[in-house]
């Protein structure tokens, strides 16, 4: 926490590699010899012998059930990790200061018999236009709604901690989901706001985390948390996952509760699953999914991991046009 106890990380927008390795503590010998991406990878501490890093969502709840982990050491080794790195990253805009206590509940009810499904205990991102009435302000990265407290939860919210998962922050984006006209230093600053500053890429400094989604991407290849929840319009999950090399899906429009989500355009606005493989893109999709029926016609399934094939792709030829792969991040 920074200072006067308040939520939001410690954002240096004058931050340097010197500082950054000041910040972690982890000394210049390991930046020099393992580089950024080694940094990243590491942990303070392997807890009960298990190291949470790249950890997926089976692995976690794997240890958790076989009491090498809880939710609480979890989630207390992520908001360390988002101390350490946020200076440099920019990914998080505030840190659930209830969210120590609400792993801790959880684990008392593994412990008592009661697991929720594949998110208890699993700490998780959510973008800051996404409603959270709980300690934390909705702001959309934005300083006009600086304070602001919602009434309720985004449907998405209920739904996540009705299977478990702890919201463990706000993830940075590009303000009012890069709803900012056409002046910005694009495609430099789609990943930047007022409340967070620009998210830095977790794997090269010089470059961003593109946007609008840009926290959630960053969180997730940085390992501040498990897996993340993004919005987008177009291209907003998808961008930031490609270039933070982490894996995002866009739903069908209407197959998640656009309540309590500020958007762009409703009528192409979604939120959307972000995760390190693609297993946990599908678990959270499950939990993301609207319980009201909104995607009319469909029969839907609550468990996509069933879709699930190593080999899928055996055989397959693909291919790219490489007139879209010429952005400069």
């Amino acid at each position: 926490m920074n200072k006067q106890g308040s939520n939001n990380p410690d954002v240096d927008h004058s931050v340097t590699r010197r500082k950054f390795i000041g910040t972690t503590a982890l000394g210049s010998a390991a930046l020099l010899s393992g580089g950024l991406t080694s940094l990243l990878r590491q942990s303070a501490s392997a807890i009960g012998g298990f190291d949470f890093i790249e950890a997926t969502i089976p692995q976690l709840q794997a240890a958790m059930a076989s009491g090498r982990l809880t939710s609480k050491q979890l989630t207390l080794d992520y908001i360390g990790r988002v101390q350490s790195l946020n200076p440099l990253l920019h990914s998080v805009i505030e840190l659930n200061p209830d969210a120590a206590m609400i792993a801790a509940d959880l684990d008392n009810e593994r412990r008592h018999g009661h697991v929720r499904g594949p998110l208890h205990g699993i700490p998780l991102l959510v973008k800051d236009n996404i409603a959270t009435a709980d300690q934390m302000q909705t702001t959309a990265g934005s300083l006009a709604l600086v304070n602001s407290r919602v009434p309720d939860d985004a449907v998405i919210i209920h739904q996540l901690r009705a299977a478990g998962a702890v919201i463990l922050g706000k993830a940075n984006l590009g303000e009012w989901a890069n709803f900012r006209g056409t002046d910005i230093a694009y495609p430099l600053a789609v990943g930047w706001s007022a409340r967070g500053g620009n998210t830095i890429n977790a794997y090269d400094l010089s470059y961003t985390s593109w946007g609008s989604s840009s926290g959630s991407a960053n969180g997730v290849a940085a390992n501040l948390c498990s897996v993340a929840v993004g919005t987008e319009t177009d291209g907003s999950i998808t961008g930031p996952s490609a270039v933070e090399n982490i894996v995002g899906l866009k739903p069908t429009v209407g197959l998640v509760s656009q309540d309590g989500i500020i958007p762009i355009a409703h009528q192409q606005d979604t939120a959307g699953p972000m995760a390190r493989s693609v297993t946990d893109v599908a678990i959270l999709l499950g939990a993301l999914q609207s319980p009201f029926g909104e995607v009319i016609g469909h029969h839907l399934p609550s468990d996509y991991t069933q879709f699930l094939q190593r080999g899928a792709l055996n055989g397959a030829r693909i291919g790219r046009d490489v007139r879209f792969f010429d952005y400069s991040y």
